[in-house]
């Protein structure tokens, strides 16, 4: 990049109580790119989802930046993209809509049981699993654990309460959805209009790496991937 030319800035927002280790592989030519990472907030009693996104948005520094969240990551930064004008909206290993929540989230959300999972043990990173997302005890969930980095009881109680409750009924047009189709925790048989990493689970960020480095840079720049790359979209 000349030294006239202005940086294309990308904000990486993690996955529920994970920090920005979740990017640590993530490289974007720095020629182009500038990344910023966002980080989880404690909230405050009883606060609102869009309160604590505006909280959030003061993070963001830039106009018109490139925003992607990684699983309840990719619900802050479509909250936050109703507030800001964007260059590109990208989620990971996420929902774009209300619909799109695995039906054992609807469940929770309309009988309250959510309420009964018992955070106040998230302290042992061993059980994270099975206590920030309820029933999700597949494998891959082990390796997602290690990057685990905020055990707050309080911090905990409101991002599982506003994630199987969170309503959105019209995706933002513009929104690009990668998914892997082996994901554990928002199954693929409910996501459309995705591109789809085959392979892929809900931590592809961290085991598919190379896939994300090869494509984001075109995806961010263009919204589209390279030609040459055979992952499917799925309507």
């Amino acid at each position: 990049m000349n030294q006239s030319a202005k940086p294309i800035h990308v904000y990486f927002m993690p996955g529920m109580a994970t920090d920005s280790a979740i990017f640590e592989k993530i490289q974007l030519p720095e020629d182009v790119f500038e990344v910023h990472m966002l980080k989880w907030l404690i909230p405050d009693k009883k606060e609102s989802l869009n309160h604590y996104t505006e909280r959030i948005a003061e993070m963001i520094h830039h106009e018109n930046p490139v925003l992607i969240g990684v699983s309840f990551g990719g619900v802050i930064v479509q909250e936050l993209a109703k507030m800001m004008k964007v260059k590109r909206l990208i989620i990971i290993s996420s929902v774009k809509c209300s619909d799109e929540l695995p039906t054992r989230m609807k469940f929770a959300s309309k009988t309250g049981l959510f309420r009964l999972i018992p955070t106040s043990l998230a302290g042992y990173k061993e059980y994270f699993e099975k206590i920030a997302v309820g029933d999700f005890l597949k494998k891959r969930a082990k390796l997602y654990r290690q990057f685990i980095s905020i055990t707050d009881k309080r911090y905990l109680d409101w991002a599982i309460k506003n994630m199987v409750n969170w309503k959105c009924d019209k995706p933002d047009e513009e929104i690009i959805h990668i998914h892997g189709d082996k994901d554990e925790v928002f199954p693929i048989k409910h996501i459309k209009n995705a591109i789809i990493v085959k392979g892929g689970t809900h931590v592809m960020i961290i085991n598919r790496f190379k896939w994300f480095n090869e494509n984001l840079p075109e995806l961010i720049l263009s919204g589209k991937l390279k030609t040459k790359m055979k992952e499917k979209h799925i309507n």
